[in-house]
């Protein structure tokens, strides 16, 4: 029996997860990571230093030539791709920043996802092929200033006016929201909770961003203020009812960042295993020290650990088997993983570790946001615990 003679593993794939994928899903990355390293990566920094993208409409525009908007829906212009290149894809967004993989998941996982899943033909096709190119820009408005983990309880209403619906209400955090051409706005009803697509440019819309934010600093957060807002009666979902809509939607979102956070994981390690190599203490390499190794070790650890689930949800996910709760079981561990995995990247950097020379401190800033938005850590705890005992824990 002959045996095979093992290669050498790389250091940042030290399991060898590349082999587990097809040729069609490193082509994807691979273009994917050129498009951001060309185009994203040498303006991010200056982008969270500033607290703003410039142009978001040239790169939204530019994303939907690279095909990722949308790209694991169907027909309306969007690539149609496996959930499993998607994921692939959020990992290398976040790698050059959390803000613009929000913005591509926002786009695509939320406002599109919602109108291609529960809208009417009219209302996908005004809406769907612009979004799919980056021509138009949409948001996703279901979390309100004083209801974040319980959306049951929004405020936002919406009444009918003959044959047209009146909103009334108020989103908060919304991504992209001031500059979105149409708000995906989930409103309280006679009927019970319903979805509306609103043009942005109606009387009574309006979204003032966001500022002072520490994180998230390259995207645009805004609130949504709705004052009697006017939509034809089309603009309505014509047939979910209840949480069922929204919560459909941040399933897919929230798998999105099952990958995404592994991309900010990523950076942070090869900028800690980089600077290990070269900073030198005591007349040799920091990463000559046992200290310094086993930091470097654990956080790979992690990181592979991280990538096994991932791909393993992505393959249940392109199988159609994919359950809510094992997406909570991802978002809850890799993201709680990629965020110390950050924090210790920025240990071994010492103090070059806060400078937005390197990239670690503005992925540990980042991913505090991504650790508690499309639910809390609270949030999966409770439901994975629903999961293993039978029992409601949420109230």
């Amino acid at each position: 029996m002959n045996a095979t003679k093992a290669t050498a593993p790389r250091p940042l794939d030290l399991a060898g997860i590349d082999d587990l994928l097809t040729p069609e899903e490193k082509e994807v990355r691979a273009s994917v990571r050129a498009m951001c390293q060309a185009e994203i990566q040498p303006h991010v920094a200056e982008w969270f230093e500033s607290g703003e993208i410039p142009d978001i409409r040239g790169l939204a525009k530019d994303l939907g030539k690279l095909g990722v908007l949308g790209m694991h829906l169907e027909g309306y212009g969007c690539a149609g791709m496996s959930a499993t290149s998607y994921g692939l894809t959020c990992v290398e967004l976040e790698a050059v920043d959390s803000g613009i993989r929000s913005l591509v998941s926002v786009q695509g996982s939320l406002a599109m996802f919602a109108i291609w899943k529960w809208a009417n033909e009219e209302t996908k096709q005004r809406w769907l092929p612009g979004m799919a190119a980056g021509d138009l820009i949409g948001c996703f408005g279901l979390t309100e200033p004083d209801r974040g983990s319980d959306p049951g309880s929004m405020l936002t209403r919406a009444r009918r006016d003959g044959g047209d619906w009146v909103l009334d209400g108020r989103k908060m955090w919304i991504t992209n929201g001031s500059v979105a051409d149409v708000a995906v706005v989930w409103a309280q009803t006679d009927e019970g909770i319903r979805g509306f697509a609103v043009p942005t440019d109606s009387p009574g819309f309006s979204a003032p961003m966001i500022k002072h934010k520490l994180s998230l600093r390259a995207s645009v957060t805004s609130e949504l203020v709705l004052d009697g807002v006017r939509v034809p009666g089309e603009c309505a979902f014509p047939e979910v009812r209840g949480l069922r809509g929204p919560l459909s939607c941040l399933n897919e979102a929230r798998y999105g960042i099952v990958w995404g956070a592994l991309g900010a994981a990523r950076s942070c390690l090869e900028a800690a295993l980089s600077y290990a190599t070269e900073r030198e203490q005591f007349g040799r390499p920091i990463g000559a020290f046992q200290l310094t190794q086993q930091k470097l070790a654990d956080m790979n650890l992690e990181y592979v650990k991280g990538m096994l689930l991932a791909l393993h949800l992505g393959r249940r996910k392109d199988a159609g088997t994919l359950h809510p709760t094992q997406v909570s079981l991802g978002k809850l561990n890799n993201v709680r993983e990629a965020l110390e995995i950050c924090r210790t990247a920025r240990t071994i950097l010492g103090a070059n570790g806060i400078s937005l020379e390197y990239p670690v401190i503005r992925h540990m800033n980042n991913l505090e946001s991504v650790l508690t938005y499309e639910g809390t850590v609270e949030m999966h705890t409770l439901v994975i615990g629903e999961a293993m005992t039978g029992l409601p824990a949420f109230r």
